[in-house]
């Protein structure tokens, strides 16, 4: 059975394969993406577990808790670690006076599909991490359990290149008017922390809401049939970026909200396909956060083959940290004929709220 992203509705209690974040302390937060076997093959006796420096959390014991709860981190096995088929010699230092398993002895495993000799009192090590089967809590360590959301992934998320942060993309999302229905481009995806945003924001229902069908699914409701299905037309050049940006777009079951585009949108445009037009994308809003986004603009014209809708007014916005690249773009822009053009810094900054006794009589506990 499928189920519509977390991210736009979340269940009552944690599903599995679907993405969790725990909640460790006010700046650490682990994404995970719950299962109920072991993905990774890593071994553990109580399937898939998140190892983090305060605790370690089976899937087991998060999977059915409602959102928010806390959970007690649990004992499980650090030191082998039960991995499958693990060889003495690869990230293990050898016992004094032990024995290794020999080469031959390796190809003989492998090829009668057993374990390997292991170092002396390895293998009974083994042997009682494979023989617990359920967690065990531990005396201490816990964590929150936390539905995903842009903010919190924003907060959680793996870097691989500079991310646009929350106060951010909020204001930018606002000034491009993105609203449900809008289709958006974004050139220059990286880690992907807009284009989770930006999805959320332009998310209008889901496929299988009864938007367009009654409740009998036959009688069709003419006002929500004319809908629009909102869409995020994201592009990005890095080839190992994509890929991996495509596996988390697939894991957060937004691939029918987000299409990600391997493409030099300086040289090549925004066509999603080579061989065929972006006329296809109609697109009424553009966030461009590359390094030389007047490159890009010479593909957003008013012409037969351009991505921009041909009867809404378009709004776009790049995003660049020096005032340099601000004075080609801007140039750029006058040149092609863009209208109201304003640049806007935007600084963040956090408020700490501290407790603080005021009087005489409190003297000396100032602070506390």
């Amino acid at each position: 059975m499928s189920y519509p992203s977390p991210f736009f509705e979340p269940s009552a209690v944690a599903r599995p394969n679907a993405l969790a974040v725990l909640h460790l302390k006010r700046d650490l937060l682990t994404p995970t993406l719950l299962r109920t076997y072991d993905d990774e093959q890593l071994g553990y006796a109580e399937g898939k577990v998140t190892t983090t420096r305060y605790g370690n959390y089976p899937h087991s014991t998060l999977i059915g808790q409602p959102w928010g709860s806390q959970v007690k981190a649990s004992l499980v096995d650090t030191g082998t670690r039960g991995r499958v088929g693990l060889h003495v010699g690869k990230g293990k230092k050898r016992k004094r006076g032990g024995s290794s398993p020999s080469p031959a002895d390796e190809r003989a495993a492998v090829e009668d599909n057993i374990e390997p000799p292991t170092v002396d009192g390895e293998a009974e090590q083994l042997q009682e991490v494979k023989e617990i089967k359920a967690a065990v809590p531990a005396p201490t360590g816990f964590c929150h359990l936390l539905p995903p959301t842009p903010e919190i992934w924003t907060a959680s998320l793996p870097h691989r290149t500079q991310i646009v942060y929350t106060p951010d993309y909020s204001y930018i999302l606002q000034r491009l008017r993105v609203t449900p229905g809008t289709n958006i481009i974004e050139a220059g995806a990286g880690s992907g922390s807009f284009t989770h945003a930006a999805a959320r924001a332009v998310f209008n229902g889901s496929s299988d809401d009864g938007s367009a069908d009654g409740h009998d699914g036959h009688t069709q409701d003419p006002i929500r049939a004319r809908k629009r299905k909102g869409k995020v037309w994201s592009f990005e050049f890095h080839e190992q970026r994509v890929r991996k940006l495509e596996s988390e777009i697939h894991d957060h079951s937004l691939e029918d909200i987000v299409t990600v585009t391997h493409r030099d949108v300086y040289q090549d445009g925004f066509s999603v396909d080579k061989s065929a037009s972006a006329s296809s994308i109609n697109a009424s809003a553009i966030f461009l956060d590359l390094p030389a986004p007047w490159l890009a603009l010479k593909h957003l014209t008013r012409d037969p083959s351009s991505p921009l809708h041909p009867r809404a007014s378009v709004h776009l916005c790049t995003f660049s940290p020096c005032i340099e690249q601000v004075q080609r773009t801007v140039s750029a822009l006058r040149s092609l004929g863009w209208l109201d053009i304003e640049m806007v810094e935007l600084s963040a900054q956090r408020i700490e709220v501290r407790r603080d006794r005021i009087g005489l009589q409190e003297e000396g506990l100032r602070g506390v």
